[in-house]
């Protein structure tokens, strides 16, 4: 990839999109009317990081100081982090981690052998703007045993805090993939929170596939 690429998909992070998904998904027309489900919880998973990074920007595809990019499929994700009313989140702590393009995270206690990729960067803290956005770029996760008998899906996994809001541990899946029907962890959860947890596809980006997350957080009682 020539500098030019890099200083594009550079700018997919600095100008964003902001406001594409909010009109895309809709979620501006709940506003004012029937209040939202919140995300579905989900469990935090045995691989969140434990090796803190200096790099937990918004482009998981670079690490600072390395000249490789992640292999695999670059993608973009964003969304709206919302209320129940559908009320914009603003300044939301998103964590975010994953696996690399072959299914492993970069995690000591991973046991696939699937190759470490140095330069994935596999772990972002951001957070959303005025407008509850957020947005960043990454590769497609690869599917990977839990069990003998059991393949994850590619999912990512998300740590969303805002002030007034309770914390929000989460797994966002991707559309159209035959191995979200046999996911226990997927398949325990209804229909409509299976639909929520599912990301939906929203065109190209710079030839970057992006896919949409709005994500509605529980306020906390008083």
């Amino acid at each position: 990839m020539d500098e030019m690429k890099k200083i594009s998909r550079r700018s997919v992070i600095q100008l964003g999109l902001a406001g594409t998904v909010l009109s895309m998904t809709g979620v501006t027309k709940s506003w004012g009317q029937s209040l939202l489900m919140p995300t579905p919880a989900e469990v935090e998973g045995p691989f969140y990081p434990v090796v803190d990074q200096v790099d937990k920007d918004a482009d998981m595809t670079r690490v600072a100081g390395r000249a490789g990019m992640a292999k695999g499929e670059a993608i973009i994700i964003e969304g709206a982090i919302t209320d129940i009313s559908g009320k914009p989140v603003a300044d939301a702590v998103i964590d975010i981690w994953q696996a690399n393009a072959a299914g492993r995270y970069n995690h000591p206690r991973d046991p696939n052998p699937a190759l470490h990729d140095p330069d994935f960067q596999g772990w972002a803290v951001i957070r959303s703007d005025a407008k509850g956005h957020y947005q960043f770029i990454t590769v497609k996760p690869g599917a990977y045993p839990a069990t003998k008998a059991w393949i994850r899906p590619p999912h990512i996994h998300f740590k969303i805090s805002g002030h007034g809001f309770q914390t929000l541990i989460t797994q966002m899946y991707f559309p159209h993939e035959p191995l979200n029907k046999a996911d226990l962890l997927l398949r325990s959860k209804s229909v409509k929170q299976q639909s929520a947890m599912i990301a939906s596809t929203e065109g190209k980006h710079e030839n970057l596939t992006v896919y949409a997350y709005n994500i509605v957080l529980t306020p906390v009682a008083r």
